[in-house]
């Protein structure tokens, strides 16, 4: 175990390592969201709940001294919660489910830089009557480059087929140690970290997340329709170390732009790029789904390992 550690950090994998000197090997973690009321475009009144649950495992295989096999599997858990009654063709209430793997090499050259290479298929669905639209596959690239011992910045893309389209996304990987208390981490624009150290057991900053998602609904009254799933988190974070690998992470912040709309299954876009999609022609389904901005709670239970 030793030895996959030090590779691990040789190898500088900052996409799915939160810094240099540590890596999760397993995060169990719930999202709680205050009640919130619908979007002022909406005829619904009253409040929808939103709630969460993620598990992330992470299996690092060595291969040799400059190459590792990396495999990591992610489950999350969506419920969407109201008590408005829609028509039987309209999902609600709101389950739905990812099971993601991701799984590739990470390639060490002698100058410090690497690359990442990534194959990541996907189970996006409410868990009903599972078919071949219900997986989704994608992939990613990056270029890691070490302009020194502080500083490596990544350079690469994200690509998958969701239910509605092709989505791309341009990756700028950064891990930067600005001093022995402040660093920043992060898969731009997907997720960041700023952190600051006050000891040894305490870590507080701030933490942004977002990522289109789409999920297949098999059920036969929506017709494998699907949902799409927008929201971008902003917060702050408090980690702390418990005993041994264990610590507790709390999350609390703010939801903006959430939705989960449902299309049609043949209604598509051309192409999705962050901010912009191309030939976005469809015609959203329910109106139950889009409700106004509000605040989160995240709590999450990580074993973490130093290297």
């Amino acid at each position: 175990m030793k030895r996959i550690l030090v590779l691990l950090m040789l190898t500088g994998s900052a996409s799915f390592v939160t810094a240099q000197e540590t890596l999760d090997i397993l995060t169990v973690s719930g999202h709680f969201g205050t009640p919130q009321s619908f979007v002022a475009e909406s005829p619904y009144t009253g409040e929808t709940t939103e709630r969460g649950a993620m598990v992330n495992l992470v299996i690092p295989i060595v291969l040799n001294e400059k190459q590792i096999w990396y495999n990591s599997v992610n489950y999350m858990l969506w419920n969407v919660n109201n008590n408005i009654d829609t028509a039987n063709n309209i999902v609600n209430p709101i389950n739905i489910h990812g099971l993601i793997l991701r799984t590739g090499l990470i390639q060490k050259f002698s100058n410090g830089n690497s690359i990442q290479a990534f194959f990541i298929p996907r189970l996006m669905s409410d868990f009903n009557n599972i078919s071949h639209k219900h997986f989704q596959f994608g992939s990613t690239f990056i270029y890691e480059k070490m302009y020194h011992k502080r500083l490596k910045i990544g350079y690469g893309v994200l690509y998958n087929q969701e239910a509605f389209g092709p989505n791309i996304v341009p990756l700028v990987n950064l891990e930067w140690k600005m001093s022995e208390r402040w660093s920043i981490s992060g898969l731009l624009p997907i997720y960041s970290k700023v952190k600051y150290k006050v000891n040894e057991n305490l870590n507080l900053g701030m933490h942004h997340f977002g990522l289109v998602a789409s999920y297949r609904l098999g059920e036969e009254a929506y017709k494998n329709d699907y949902i799409e799933r927008r929201s971008i988190d902003l917060g702050l974070f408090a980690r702390y170390h418990i005993t041994g690998g264990i610590h507790v992470e709390g999350r609390y912040g703010y939801s903006f732009g959430r939705s989960y709309a449902q299309y049609n299954q043949d209604d598509k876009i051309n192409l999705a790029l962050p901010l912009v999609t191309i030939g976005d022609d469809r015609t959203q389904l329910n109106e139950n789904a889009n409700f106004s901005n509000g605040a989160y709670a995240n709590l999450r239970l990580v074993y973490e390992i130093k290297l």
